[in-house]
């Protein structure tokens, strides 16, 4: 397989089913909704050390969200919906309320057996003096803040969605390679229902599972490593300097595959990109298995 006559691995990526939620923060300008949002998904790159993965899906217009201010939407996911609520309850509290003139809206519609409580947990904070409200039947809480008051919806709705999809880019030098990245990155990012969770959306420190330190449950994918190329079992071709991956997260595995072929057609509008492959493990991690075979009949 080839695209724009950079080869293409015939393997999969391997992505695995979490629970997500949407978060909607709006605020007074755009500024304070990007602050919050930069804030609420900070140190959320990867569950192996973080309480959740999470990103900034887009932004919103006044026309687009619940009180017709700026806002942003985020896209969070964690191993289970009880992981899901305490990393977005301590989000919400540490990085929304504490930010000037925010409000938090759920953004996913879903079953009411399948929500989370954020705002029904972050009431305590008005030590009695928040109030409860509903509107067409969705529950509101108003807790006092010392620039008038944070609102924020009772109960959000949660879906299984899909974590893990990968590209992994092979390129002749870091800069060229990086360029690959950073093109997919910015067409990746126009998408809606998926978010790229790595600082900038792109990540150097592809990891394998385990280590020789029995602590570890993940460690540098040592095999895409350009400086160890001569002392292990590489995975790099004659002039391969550098690789980045790409992780894209999305709440079906359609709008998954649907990011990564868009990331790789736009990854080969560029020069010294020797190669594309995907990350798995070989089919045990997790059951969806994403073939970039597929893809490129598919495009």
């Amino acid at each position: 397989m080839e695209l724009n006559r950079v080869p293409i691995t015939d393997t999969f990526a391997e992505a695995f089913p979490m629970s997500a939620s949407r978060l909607i923060v709006t605020a007074a300008t755009a500024d304070w909704a990007r602050i919050a949002a930069a804030a609420a998904t900070g140190y959320a790159a990867s569950v192996i050390g973080c309480d959740a993965e999470a990103g900034v899906e887009r932004e919103l217009t006044p026309h687009d969200t619940p009180d017709g201010r700026p806002g942003v939407s985020m896209l969070f996911f964690a191993f289970s919906r009880d992981a899901l609520q305490k990393a977005l309850v301590n989000r919400v509290a540490q990085c929304v309320l504490t930010c000037a003139t925010t409000a938090a809206f759920n953004g996913l519609a879903g079953d009411a057996g399948k929500s989370i409580r954020v705002g029904g947990q972050l009431r305590y904070f008005g030590d009695g003096w928040q109030i409860s409200k509903q509107l067409h039947g969705v529950r509101y809480w108003r807790i006092p803040t010392m620039d008038g008051e944070f609102l924020c919806e009772d109960s959000f709705g949660t879906t299984k969605g899909v974590a893990g999809g990968n590209l992994i880019f092979l390129g002749d030098t870091q800069s060229n390679t990086l360029a690959a990245a950073e093109r997919a990155v910015a067409v990746i990012r126009r998408r809606s229902n998926v978010i790229l969770p790595f600082p900038g959306g792109v990540v150097r420190s592809g990891s394998k599972v385990g280590s020789k330190y029995k602590a570890l449950r993940a460690s540098t994918n040592h095999a895409y490593c350009p400086t160890l190329r001569g002392v292990v079992e590489s995975e790099l071709p004659e002039g391969v300097n550098a690789v980045y991956e790409i992780v894209i997260d999305g709440l079906t595995l359609a709008d998954v595959e649907a990011a990564m072929w868009a990331g790789m057609a736009a990854a080969v509008e560029g020069p010294g990109l020797k190669r594309i492959t995907a990350g798995n493990y070989g089919g045990k991690l997790g059951p969806h298995h994403i073939h970039l075979r597929k893809l490129w009949e598919g495009r």
